[in-house]
């Protein structure tokens, strides 16, 4: 397994930067909105946390589910914001430090995180109010499902974190 020795620098892997940022602003929407929605808290233009004030107009124009919620949308919520939200800090410092570690929690993730877009995808598409405009829903939901599905193919390595040198064997 990779330690801190080995570990190619994060300032050499452009795509675990990009992984950290996308899940850093994930974990933020998964505390943010997520969370307080699974807990109750309404979307509405008056409701008291400001984050689903600023749901309110995405959801008239593109996701309506949101303003009352059927259970499969606040269980999606619920793990987002119970789970996947508090996962991604730690997938964030272990991808941040080449932690190798990681590797398997993350393949759990991926598997949770694309089943729960599936149903997520399931009750927008098969529910009572679909989307106005397809294209535009899925430019910013699609970014969910297929960012995890790369860290899946970012993971396969058994030592994922490993420097080229020492996956080929040559001397360092």
């Amino acid at each position: 397994m990779t330690d801190r020795a080995t570990a190619t620098p994060i300032r050499s892997r452009p795509a675990d930067i990009a992984f950290a940022l996308f899940f850093g602003a994930s974990a933020a929407y998964g505390l943010l909105i997520s969370l307080p929605e699974a807990l109750g808290v309404p979307v509405a233009p008056d409701s008291p946390w400001p984050p689903l004030r600023a749901l309110y107009d995405w959801a008239v124009a593109q996701e309506p589910a949101h303003l009352d919620p059927p259970i499969s949308l606040l269980t999606s919520a619920c793990l987002d914001g119970f789970v996947h939200a508090p996962f991604l800090c730690v997938l964030i410092y272990a991808l941040i430090r080449g932690r190798s570690w990681i590797r398997l929690p993350a393949l759990l993730f991926v598997g949770s995180s694309v089943t729960n877009m599936f149903y997520y995808f399931a009750q927008t598409f098969a529910g009572p109010h679909p989307p106005p405009n397809t294209a535009y829903y899925l430019a910013f939901n699609l970014p969910w499902l297929i960012a995890p599905i790369l860290l899946a193919v970012r993971m396969r390595r058994d030592d994922p974190f490993a420097s080229d040198r020492k996956r080929s064997g040559a001397a360092p």
